[in-house]
């Protein structure tokens, strides 16, 4: 296994030669960035590589300067959400989208 970093924030997870996760973040705006999106195909889950990916597209984005990394996620997921909180994101609020026509 072995990851490969390409610029502006971006980690792609390789697994002979195969990708098995991504994520990106942001650079960092106002000492903030976000992350996103992060994918992971079906059939690579529940190998922690959506973690790591995260983890360190995190890392990248407060190596780039960032005081804050944020991420968006389904409160409806809750497997995301542990994996988020399990590399320490913590919930801060909640919000609903309407459009009215």
């Amino acid at each position: 296994m072995d990851s490969r970093w390409m610029s502006a924030g971006h980690v792609l997870w390789l697994v002979d030669g195969v990708p098995v996760s991504w994520a990106g973040s942001t650079t960092p705006v106002g000492g903030v960035s976000r992350v996103g999106p992060v994918y992971t195909p079906p059939e690579h889950r529940r190998n922690g590589y959506a973690a790591a990916v995260t983890a360190a597209v995190s890392q990248w984005a407060y190596e780039a300067g960032a005081d804050h990394v944020v991420l968006t996620a389904d409160l409806a997921n809750p497997t995301s959400n542990s994996v988020y909180q399990g590399i320490g994101f913590r919930a801060v609020s909640d919000w609903t989208e309407f459009r009215w026509n």
